[in-house]
């Protein structure tokens, strides 16, 4: 059921976006119906960490999403992009202080770099917290979405997305606590008031001549884990391996799972969130994407684990990084994500933490 899994540490992969060099590897494919069965229920457990620690990612499959929803979820983004720009700027993100809704091509940034894609972010609807003199700057990140009224759709369609990829993120992050021998609801605290979850709708248009080939830029995710839904046959995305760009096509009936820096932290360090970025697409194509981030509470202070003595002892520290430090608070590690992103809403309603 699994292959030897080596040891890496992940080096800073070439910063070319149009590097042709890709490894041979591929990423992992697991079947979480294993872990269900007792006779599997192990092995998956050994997988799951043993993929998390060398690659990052793997694709899950078995995880029971209703193929309907998934085709709704790709049919009701395309209809979306598609709307007039009168209607998709009617929530463009540069009116929410909270960094919600819709962002036009190349509105948004990776490591100072322009990304071509746009998109819409949604997050908990829930209401916005007054700032004040003992208030967090992270709590700016909470506060209701932006919908479209052109298409009512999408919020019905996100909403039991959001809700089915919650229910199966808590499943495999007690199977993740079991495989590192801790108890399973060992992350549970920290998802248990306000999630600060977060949704994300992607359309990469193809790349033009003269333009940028950065779909987005290399990066890690800052929250726990995410789940990402990929348009059947359309390729982009690409995961750091051994120091080099490894494609990762979508597999039919898949989702792609990668680990956040929050589990980097907790497990200090035996699990990497490993740097990933897309391709823009060929020209006169386009690609859409849905990554579900899931993320504890905004001031949650994520457990540091205490590991079994065999994989402490393969556990090298949490990445070190100048420029972006991880931070044990999920809102404070977070912030920073959000500030270099989108420095248009920044300079629009938060010009003190520019």
């Amino acid at each position: 059921m699994s292959e030897t899994l080596s040891e890496d540490l992940h080096p800073q992969p070439s910063s070319d976006p149009d590097a042709a060099v890709l490894t041979t590897d591929s990423l992992p494919v697991l079947d979480l119906r294993a872990a269900a069965d007792p006779a599997t229920a192990q092995e998956f457990r050994d997988m799951l960490r043993e993929a998390t620690h060398d690659y990052g990612f793997f694709y899950l499959v078995g995880h029971g999403i209703d193929p309907a929803l998934t085709e709704r979820i790709i049919a009701v983004s395309r209809e979306f992009f598609a709307l007039p720009e009168a209607d998709k700027l009617e929530i463009e993100n540069v009116t929410s202080p909270h960094f919600r809704g819709y962002t036009r091509v190349g509105g948004e940034r990776t490591q100072g770099q322009v990304d071509w894609r746009e998109q819409i972010d949604i997050g908990p609807e829930r209401p916005a917290v007054p700032a004040g003199p003992d208030v967090p700057d992270y709590w700016i990140l909470q506060g209701p979405n932006l919908w479209p009224t052109a298409l009512p759709e999408v919020r019905e369609t996100l909403e039991e997305w959001n809700a089915t990829l919650a229910e199966l993120s808590t499943r495999l992050l007690a199977e993740w606590a079991e495989s590192l021998g801790q108890p399973r609801d060992v992350f549970d605290a920290t998802f248990a008031d306000a999630p600060a979850t977060l949704t994300k709708i992607v359309r990469y248009p193809g790349r033009v001549e003269g333009g940028t080939a950065q779909g987005v830029g290399w990066h890690n995710d800052s929250g726990v884990l995410t789940l990402l839904l990929v348009e059947p046959g359309k390729r982009g995305l690409q995961v750091e391996r051994h120091g080099q760009p490894m494609d990762a096509p979508p597999l039919e009936g898949a989702l792609i799972v990668n680990i956040g820096e929050m589990l980097e932290w907790a497990t200090d360090g035996y699990l990497k969130a490993t740097n990933h970025r897309v391709l823009a697409p060929e020209p006169g194509t386009d690609r859409i994407s849905v990554p579900y981030f899931h993320n504890p509470a905004l001031d949650a202070v994520f457990p540091r684990l205490t590991l079994p003595a065999e994989l402490a002892a393969q556990a090298p520290g949490v990445t070190l990084d100048e420029a972006n430090p991880i931070l044990g608070v999920y809102g404070e590690n977070a912030l920073k994500s959000r500030l270099r992103a989108h420095p248009d809403v920044v300079a629009a309603h938060h010009p003190h933490l520019a």
